[in-house]
């Protein structure tokens, strides 16, 4: 005896995979399927509609199977109210906790559905009631509260991955996807520019997400330049991003190295906890910019255009900066609202930081990760970015190129 489920999918089904994929989870985890219904949209912009039924041996083997196809945009055709539970302690949530996915997901509660605001993967939805209307939002587990309306299980719960429709143009197009070397980098690059200028032009915030090797690299004054023309809304990296960019302004240097010989002066390697130093001297990166210590770079721009920044401290820091965040948790919540601002992320060389910012964002932020390393693109994506375009180069090159087409754009 089997037991089954029908499930619907909607919108651009076909050209995004969606449809593919949800067949492939089925079989993959020993179920069946029947397609009851099937509408194909037949032009480019017409979206497509299927009503299967999911089998399987067993109730408990039918509930992996729609969790799958849940996390990928199939619906239960006969949605049941959501459940809730309070939760029974600070930072306790209730057993069965329903966990978010980053994409955009309304809960059916109190005889609606409700949107869930502040989405991002990893997270439970907590329902709150004013003047007899429901509302849904996003906390991570550190931030639950005794009493909490927590929802739990999987029902009553909508996912809507983003739609990706045939015509899709630019860098952010249904086509793009994947990571490669092997791309015409210079035209992708002049769309993420195209992408950047029109986001600032209808109002957008853009977040920029940097590590310490862009400074090495020596595009850190085409990153300055972005910041002082207004194309940068925020900052979001760590100490030693920071540290090395006030080093060359200070030194010349970056971790010891002359950035126009490219050799390593005499006490060089000391420059960047000389660096530290000072600025802890002055009080920080404001103060010392204040007092004529910091005369460029990207920090400066920073404080001299008011971006907001926030440096992410890690157990390897040196100093660290008085500015930098050292209690991980206080640091994640300051990401946190830098990445819910967001319309556009431009992730450039770093590893942790690109994954952290990455989950706290919903599917629908354009995001682009540049590295040199394949390993850093491909683990974004499969930490579940799966919004994000991957470019692997060097971003020596892509952050002067950026700035030269986002000049010529403008």
């Amino acid at each position: 005896m089997t037991v089954s489920r029908t499930v619907e999918l909607d919108g651009h089904i076909i050209d995004s995979g969606m449809m593919g994929q949800c067949f492939g989870i089925v079989m993959d985890m020993n179920g069946s399927f029947e397609v009851e219904e099937f509408e194909v949209g037949r032009h480019k912009d017409a979206t497509s509609y299927c009503r299967m039924r999911v089998s399987a041996d067993t109730e408990g083997d039918l509930q992996s199977i729609i969790h799958e196809l849940h996390q990928n945009g199939a619906n239960p055709a006969d949605p049941r109210p959501a459940s809730a539970e309070p939760a029974p302690g600070d930072r306790v949530v209730p057993a069965g906790f329903y966990s978010t996915t980053n994409h955009p997901t309304e809960v059916f509660y109190d005889g609606q559905w409700i949107p869930v605001d502040n989405i991002e993967m990893d997270c439970a939805v907590v329902l709150e009631e004013e003047d007899g209307e429901y509302t849904a939002r996003t906390k991570v587990l550190n931030a639950i509260r005794e009493d909490d309306l927590v929802v739990v299980g999987e029902a009553g719960i909508r996912v809507n991955p983003p739609e990706r429709p045939r015509d899709g143009s630019g860098p952010f197009g249904f086509m793009q996807g994947g990571v490669s070397s092997e791309r015409p980098s210079e035209s992708l690059i002049r769309e993420v520019a195209e992408a950047l200028v029109e986001t600032k032009r209808e109002g957008g915030n853009v977040l920029v997400v940097a590590g310490p090797a862009l400074i090495h690299s020596g595009a850190g004054d085409a990153l300055a330049d972005l910041v002082r023309e207004g194309f940068v809304d925020a900052l979001s990296a760590g100490n030693g991003f920071a540290t090395h960019d006030i080093e060359r302004g200070l030194y010349g240097t970056s971790l010891g190295m002359d950035m126009e010989t490219m050799e390593h002066p005499r006490k060089g390697h000391k420059h960047h906890i000389y660096t530290i130093s000072e600025v802890i001297r002055a009080g920080g990166i404001q103060e010392a910019v204040d007092a004529g210590l910091i005369e460029e770079g990207v920090m400066y721009e920073c404080i001299e255009n008011d971006v907001n920044y926030v440096l992410a401290g890690s157990i390897r820091d040196d100093g660290p900066l008085p500015d930098t965040i050292t209690d991980a948790v206080e640091a994640q919540n300051a990401i946190r609202e830098q990445a819910h601002e967001a319309d556009l992320v431009l992730m450039l060389s770093t590893l942790l930081h690109s994954v952290a910012v990455g989950n706290c964002l919903p599917s629908t932020t354009k995001t682009v990760c540049v590295d040199i390393n394949p390993a850093t693109v491909t683990q974004l994506l499969d930490r579940g970015s799966s919004q994000a375009i991957g470019m692997v180069t060097d971003i020596g090159t892509f952050v002067p190129t950026l700035a030269e087409k986002v000049f010529e754009v403008e």
